[in-house]
């Protein structure tokens, strides 16, 4: 009974966490918008400003508990894999941002559940039950009905959005993976070392140089401690609690914090319907983790 209460208190508890990081990390679109610098060059510095916070987060998380990693080689793939399919989805999301809306873009790259299940059915051996893909499919209805009322579809915008979600489900099991062996702030900062490395060259080759001015530096660096410190540090801490499938469908609060967002800041108005997608995509995410 004990052991019982135990699971659901840490269930509870991982899927606050990524509600919480899910609701932040849906304001993302804002500082991207607001930034002059080319979209890789914007992840590039998410990344590398994130990187001292996550560094004491990750001391701080190891003060009574430092353990040396034993680097075998699956620890490797999912730390490569993990940074190298972060750098893609940041850096197409942010590029899907110069060719449709925000709440599109959000959309369109937390189709990422779909992607879990394939990849995890398909190459990690998961068994998913069909009550959850019909719960899943029930909180991307709630996800679209949130977002598409009065917005047009942009082909090329939103298709990168879906390509990033291909890469931020590739992130999203990967992650999965290195929490079940190192501690989330550990995991996080060496997945966000990759990344920053992987997208370096990238960000070189499109904007030639990596100067910023001073109100540039100002949005990228509360960019990187609002998005990557604190909302994926939620976010990988939360996964670390919960399966895979389940953090990704959780992470579908998104587009509907997007659409909050838009209605306490920008006075976008939300109509019955696009409330009730939200309500939909909460319903879901209950369901979802009833078990």
């Amino acid at each position: 009974m004990n052991e019982e209460k135990n699971i659901s208190r840490e269930l509870f508890k991982g899927i606050f966490l990524l509600v919480i990081g899910a609701s932040m990390l849906g304001g993302s679109g804002i500082f991207v918008k607001l930034s002059d610098s080319s979209p890789s060059l914007i992840a590039f510095y998410r990344s590398l400003f994130a990187l001292p916070f996550l560094y004491a987060w990750m001391k701080f998380e190891e003060r009574n508990n430092s353990s040396d990693i034993i680097w075998d080689k699956k620890i490797i793939f999912f730390l490569v894999s993990g940074g190298l399919c972060f750098a893609l989805d940041m850096s197409i999301w942010n590029w899907s941002l110069s060719f449709t809306s925000v709440a599109n873009a959000t959309l369109m790259a937390n189709i990422a559940p779909v992607f879990v299940v394939i990849f995890g059915v398909l190459f990690l051996g998961y068994k998913i039950e069909i009550s959850f893909v019909v719960t899943l499919l029930l909180a991307l209805l709630g996800g679209f009905l949130v977002i598409l009322p009065g917005e047009q579809i942009m082909v090329f915008g939103d298709s990168l959005g879906v390509l990033a979600a291909v890469f931020y489900a590739g992130y999203i099991l990967s992650i999965k993976d290195l929490t079940n062996i190192l501690q989330p702030a550990k995991t996080l900062f060496l997945v966000t070392l990759i990344t920053t490395l992987c997208l370096l060259p990238i960000s070189l080759i499109e904007a030639e140089s990596l100067n910023l001015s001073k109100s540039e530096f100002f949005i990228l660096i509360s960019y990187a401690i609002f998005s990557q410190t604190f909302a994926q540090g939620l976010i990988t801490s939360g996964i670390s609690k919960v399966s895979a499938h389940l953090s990704s469908l959780v992470l579908l609060m998104q587009p509907v914090a997007a659409a909050f967002y838009g209605w306490f800041f920008l006075q976008e108005l939300l109509s019955p319907l696009q409330m009730a997608g939200g309500m939909i995509v909460l319903v879901a995410i209950y369901l979802a983790s009833r078990k």
